[in-house]
């Protein structure tokens, strides 16, 4: 797995690929991921690169594929997805797999298009048949009945619609049908009105069934209408309106013989076509079926192949030696399977020249790897949110294994709550090979990545809610009060007791809303209870107060000494990096002046529990007033907490007053008689430095690390790092902004960790208030009614404790517990300025079929 507590050496190598053996190389590099590539040819254009014309044939290839997806899900074909990831084709199959994809295209869009074609016809029949079926009742068409009394009968008898009677009128009356949307009738009718003058008579009618569109595939509802009109002129107005909204037009009989012989052809060609329409979706359903065996090993292999000649495009080609050279970062323990991988690629290839590498040394600083697991990267990614840690560094993910879901658990400590949380997380953990959780929705797939951080929270969670003796917000009673009610009852001690002590009685008992235990009663306290807080105190009116007391000095002892452990890791930089200075000058004035303002106030917090007693407790002094003191020096003398505090507290001010100018100086002054006493050495060391370029503290300190390192050499120049680059301004400010940002942040950031304090009040708070207002109320009914009334009480009380108690503080506890983690923890040792290690993996390609876009 590697180790968590620092990232992985790297190494810088040139792989020399020979050209017959560079794409067999890069598909073994990819199937393992041992490296990521450094591309050598950033002035050149994507268009200029030597690959192009390959890399565009693989775009040709996945616009196919992407097509066949998308005709086998129209189809409702199941998608197979393979479990063994074949690899990459070979570049002589890559033609024979772009003919038979192409080919298999064109079929498939000529089949597509015939069927379209026959299914828009067939809609077209379809919307005639119903066109003609409605239209027969809006004309009547009796040629026969001609009176003979009245050469010119009065319109107002006969309908404006009857045939013979335009006939005798001598108009020439034409006819226009079609169908048209539900939704364009009103507009339509406005605009024949509009246009016409009134020249035109339409008649609608509503459809029983709806249709599909044959244009856009939509089922609607259609309206069939017949326009008649007189005159050839209103009849090209008519039809031009009609094309304007999209009408569908057909053509309207004369006779009935013609409206029967229609209706006869049209029902016939509607059994023809039904008929070739199911064939032709049987042979397209064939050809989809056969193509879906085959569709998910071609996407991959196409997206590998895509991968490997985008990597090709970073490398140098060698003219002379016909070869690529590529550079590569890789781990140095990975540096034997590399020439293994090398080795692969040139015997699959047939080449007789092996390709090879070689390490190169250089300045640059590498990229950042950490290997994780399933239960690591989780809390990996939450340090990698605030910034990829700088090479070589201290992580601070192997700490935030255990810090992070105890703080988190302080906040949110209760029994029943840490309990389901666990369950679920439990739950998930348990299903975590199902893939359908891994591709389920966006907010169920963010709890199943963090289902090991939701594991650790829910089992802390239990530990605090124990330690605070929480359960839905009542006290488990496990061990037994250590606290004894009847001894303070007055009938149970001697009369010298009982004038000492202000003891209970009958008439105290009953006439008193509020009775008060006194530890200092012999038998009344018993000796503190084994885990946690002691039941009784649930009962107790000033339960609020003492628990306030007891978190919030555990939030600064917490939040203290998680700083001061963060100062310390800082220590581990400088020796690994060869900073020894750093150590005395920077990190021990850090601590002194942390341990001496704040490590005192633990120490105070410490003795004040252990020293005083139930019978000494009302002398004990104010740890806060005496915090103030440390610093004002009142001129009136106090009891303090131990025989000596006043000179104790001075000696410890005057240490944190000398630490901050060693804090302020030391450093930048060190570095400028570094500077001055010695002459510019060049960079000699092998490998890569650990530092930028252009750090004045690197240039300073060459000269001190090649002593450490037992290197004396000097290179003529100074190379890239010269003398002039030393800016001792620069240094100072940069310095006095770290201080001054340090001492302030002491006093701020030990000020923030009352946050825990602050939640974990809330927490119990609102878990009160629920069950107050919930349980304790369908309790309280009578046995006549209450059944019934607590089962929905229950119900209610588990939805509101589910969305407010576990998932809306849950989230306010893990962001405030994210918060102490960068801000006051990391920012002590952690810099956070490198650069994820993204190897060259296949792995790393989606596995999705929609997905066109790869980066390798």
């Amino acid at each position: 797995m590697g180790s968590l507590f620092r990232s992985e050496p790297m190494c810088l190598a040139q792989l020399f690929l020979q050209s017959g053996t560079a794409y067999e190389c890069l598909s073994a590099l990819g199937e393992k991921g041992l490296v990521q590539f450094r591309d050598l040819n950033q002035n050149v254009s994507s268009f200029q690169r030597k690959f192009v014309g390959e890399v565009k044939r693989c775009e040709e290839l996945e616009r196919i594929l992407v097509y066949l997806v998308q005709e086998i899900t129209r189809a409702n074909i199941p998608l197979p997805e393979g479990e063994a990831s074949p690899p990459a084709p070979p570049p002589k199959q890559v033609l024979e797999m772009q003919e038979q994809l192409q080919k298999l295209e064109v079929e498939l869009r000529e089949v597509t298009k015939n069927k379209e074609k026959l299914r828009k016809n067939l809609l077209e029949l379809i919307e005639y048949t119903h066109m003609l079926r409605v239209t027969r009742t809006f004309v009547k068409r009796n040629v026969e009945f001609e009176p003979t009394y009245e050469e010119f009968p009065s319109l107002e008898n006969d309908s404006l619609l009857d045939y013979s009677s335009m006939q005798r009128l001598g108009a020439k009356l034409g006819f226009v049908s079609g169908l048209i949307h539900q939704g364009k009738v009103d507009a339509f009718e406005k605009m024949l009105w509009r246009v016409c003058k009134g020249y035109t008579i339409v008649t609608y009618a509503e459809l029983d069934e709806s249709l599909e569109d044959p244009e856009t595939g939509e089922v609607i509802k259609w309206y069939v209408f017949l326009i008649s009109f007189w005159g050839e002129q209103i009849g090209h107005k008519v039809k031009k309106i009609c094309d304007c909204y999209h009408c569908h037009i057909y053509p309207y009989p004369n006779t009935a013989e013609e409206r029967k012989e229609i209706q006869e052809g049209l029902n016939t060609r509607i059994q023809d076509l039904y008929t070739v329409l199911h064939k032709t979706e049987d042979y397209l359903r064939q050809v989809l079926c056969k193509a879906a065996e085959s569709v998910y090993s071609r996407v991959v292999q196409v997206k590998k192949m895509k991968a490997i000649y985008h990597t090709l495009n970073m490398c140098s080609f060698d003219v002379t030696n016909k070869c690529l050279i590529a550079e590569v970062w890789c781990p140095e323990a990975e540096l034997r399977d590399l020439r293994r991988a090398l080795e692969q690629g040139s015997r699959e290839s047939g080449a007789t020249i092996p390709s090879f590498m070689n390490t190169i040394p250089t300045k640059e600083t590498p990229p950042t790897l950490i290997r994780t697991n399933r239960f690591t990267e989780g809390f990996q990614n939450i340090v990698d949110a605030y910034g990829v840690g700088s090479y070589r560094e201290v992580n601070p993910a192997l700490f935030t294994i255990i810090t992070f879901p105890f703080l988190f658990a302080v906040m949110f400590g209760d029994l029943g709550h840490g309990f389901v949380m666990f369950l679920f997380a439990l739950l998930l953990v348990v299903n975590e090979n199902r893939p359908g959780l891994n591709q389920s929705q966006e907010i169920l797939r963010m709890f199943f990545n963090g289902r090991y951080i939701l594991l650790l929270m829910g089992l802390f969670s239990v530990y605090t809610g124990l330690v605070y003796n929480d359960c839905f917000s009542k006290s488990v009673n496990i061990f037994g009060s250590r606290w004894n009610v009847s001894a303070m009852y007055s009938s149970s001690h001697t009369a010298q007791e009982r004038d000492k002590m202000a003891l209970w009685n009958d008439s105290v008992v009953r006439h008193s809303r509020v009775l008060q235990l006194d530890p200092a009663v012999p038998g009344v306290f018993r000796g503190p209870y084994p885990f946690g807080i002691d039941p009784i105190w649930n009962l107790a009116t000033n339960r609020l107060t003492f628990l306030n007391s007891f978190k919030m000095k555990m939030s600064v002892i917490l939040g203290i000494i998680h700083m001061t452990f963060g100062v310390t890791l800082g220590i581990f930089n400088h020796l690994h990096f060869r900073k020894k200075f750093n150590i005395l000058l920077v990190s021990i004035p850090e601590l002194l002046f942390m341990l001496c303002i704040f490590g005192y106030l633990i120490f105070m917090i410490v003795y004040k529990w252990l020293v005083f007693s139930a019978e000494t407790s009302r002398e004990a002094p104010s740890i806060l007033i005496e915090f103030i003191n440390m610093f004002i020096f009142p001129a009136s003398g106090t009891s303090g907490l131990y025989p000596g505090q006043e000179h104790v507290q001075k000696v410890l001010l005057v240490v944190t007053a000398l630490s901050v100018p060693v804090l302020f100086l030391g450093k930048p002054l060190f570095l400028l008689w570094l500077h001055n006493g010695r002459s510019c050495f060049g960079v000699s060391r092998s490998g890569y430095t650990l530092v930028r370029k252009d750090s004045e503290e690197e240039v300073s300190l060459l000269g001190n690390q090649d002593i450490e390192e037992g290197n004396s050499q000097m290179e003529d120049g100074c190379r890239e790092m010269t003398c002039e680059e030393f800016n001792f301004g620069e240094i100072l400010m940069t310095q006095v902004i770290h201080s001054i940002e340090y001492c302030l942040g002491c006093i701020s950031n030990t000020a923030s960790y009352l946050r825990l304090w602050a939640l974990s009040l809330a927490h119990a708070q609102l878990s009160d208030v629920l069950w107050a207002m919930l349980m304790r109320v369908g309790l309280r009914v009578d046995t006549t009614f209450g059944v019934l009334l607590l089962l929905p009480v229950i119900a209610l009380f588990a939805v509101l404790t589910i969305f407010i108690l576990l998932i809306m503080e849950g989230l306010s506890a893990f962001l405030h517990a994210i918060r102490l983690h960068w801000v006051e923890f990391q920012n002590k040792f952690y810099v956070g300025a490198g650069t994820k290690f993204v190897p060259f993996s296949f792995s790393l390609l989606s596995s999705k079929f929609s997905d066109g876009d790869n980066v390798a």
